[in-house]
Order: C-alpha cells, then sequence, then structure tokens
C-alpha cells in the first residue's frame, strides 16, 4: 500500500505594516495556547528579532520551536515544512518587506492586530483593502492594546470594521502590564502568575477559539 504524503502545516501570518501594536505579542501567546492543543512553529521574520529575544529570555520553555527567518525564499516555502501542525509567522512591520511579501501568499490565515485608536484604525484598513482583501486569504482584525476600563472606543472600532464587511475578532486584546512582564521573564502569558494574568490570558483564549473555529468552517 502506498503510503500518504505527510500533511503540510497550517501557516497563521500575524500582520501589520506599522510596528508598536502587539504582533510579537500576539505571535508568541498565540503559539503557547496552540501549541498546548498541537505541534507548533513560531517563524520569526522580522529583522528586529523581537520574538526570537522572547523565546530564548525564557531558555525554550514556552512549549513550542522557534526559528528566526527573514530570507524570502525560504519564508515562500513554509507550506512545505511537515513536521508541524501549525507555524505562526510573526511578520515584519513594513508592507514593503520582501519578507513579508513571501509570507502572505503561504498563509492560510492572517490575524492583523491593531489598537483601536482611529489613526491605527484608517492606517490597517487601508492595508486590509490594498493588501489582504486582494489575496483572498481568509483574515480577521484584532483589537488589541485596548483600555480595559474605557471599552467604548474597541466598540466603536468593530463598529467601523462591520460597516466596512471586514471581519474582526469579537474578542478583544485588553492592555494589561502583565503582557509586558511576560515578555521580560521570556514566558508566555498562559505561564506567567502576576497579577491581571488571569483575566489577560482569558482574552488571548477567546482569540485563539475564535481562529480555531474560522478553520473548522473551511
Amino acid at each position: 500500500m502506498a503510503q500518504s504524503s505527510p500533511k503540510s502545516a497550517r501557516v497563521l501570518a500575524i500582520l501589520n505594516g506599522k510596528g508598536g501594536v502587539g504582533k510579537t505579542t500576539t505571535a508568541i501567546n498565540l503559539a503557547a495556547i496552540f501549541a498546548q492543543r498541537m505541534s507548533v512553529l513560531l517563524v520569526d521574520a522580522d529583522p528586529q528579532g523581537s520574538a526570537t529575544w522572547w523565546f530564548e529570555r525564557g531558555d525554550n520553555q514556552l512549549g513550542f520551536d522557534c526559528t528566526q527567518e527573514t530570507n524570502p525564499a525560504l519564508l515562500s516555502q513554509l507550506r512545505g515544512i511537515s513536521n508541524y501542525e501549525l507555524i505562526v509567522v510573526d511578520t515584519p512591520p513594513a508592507l514593503s518587506s520582501e519578507a513579508l511579501r513571501a509570507v502572505i501568499p503561504t498563509a492560510d490565515y492572517l490575524l492583523l492586530p491593531t489598537p483601536p485608536a482611529p489613526i491605527d484604525l484608517a492606517a490597517l484598513i487601508t492595508t486590509v483593502k490594498d493588501t489582504v482583501m486582494p489575496t483572498g486569504i481568509r483574515h480577521r482584525v484584532l483589537l488589541t492594546k485596548v483600555d480595559a476600563r474605557s471599552l467604548g472606543e474597541a466598540q466603536e472600532a468593530q463598529s467601523t470594521l462591520t460597516e466596512l464587511k471586514i471581519p474582526a475578532c469579537q474578542t478583544v486584546v485588553r492592555a494589561y502590564k502583565a503582557h509586558e512582564r511576560a515578555a521580560l521573564e521570556g514566558v508566555a502569558i498562559t505561564q506567567w502568575r502576576g497579577r491581571q494574568a488571569q483575566a489577560a490570558q482569558t482574552d488571548y483564549r477567546g482569540v485563539a477559539d475564535e481562529v480555531q473555529h474560522d478553520w473548522r468552517e473551511v
């Protein structure tokens, strides 16, 4: 009997054309949560290497594997990796990046984190319309760094996205110091035990559930 070929990994790319939006935080924490459900490789395609720095601070105890790769030729072959079930890619914050242009066509799903502030949201909407929608790849916007004391801005942002028929996660990621402290300790929010850890963890678990639900519908 002929052996079936190995199943290629699903590729989840975390994308935004600007920095400081919670992209690496999202990549690390989703990789850690999905690693509790499946085998995960995090690919750090950002030359700044923030995800790699975070991973190495934790002495490789995050529950997933991590590699830094910025070569567009190699990044374009992510689908060929068969020894992981999921590959999470932390992409560079530059839409003109060759690495980013190589990653997008290989992705099964694009997650676009952004703070809900109007200036951030406007830039992301342009990115979605010009860069993401033409690909036909399934995607969602994720509102990050949301003020937990005032959710009105996030609700307005979600309404704007709905009006524009841009899919967004119902879950928002609230701004907690827990995220920064987890990064400094080299752990995911699932491993951090300080103040507000549970609430911060709940947000990212909600995001993971939404993304996985979308996969099941494909």
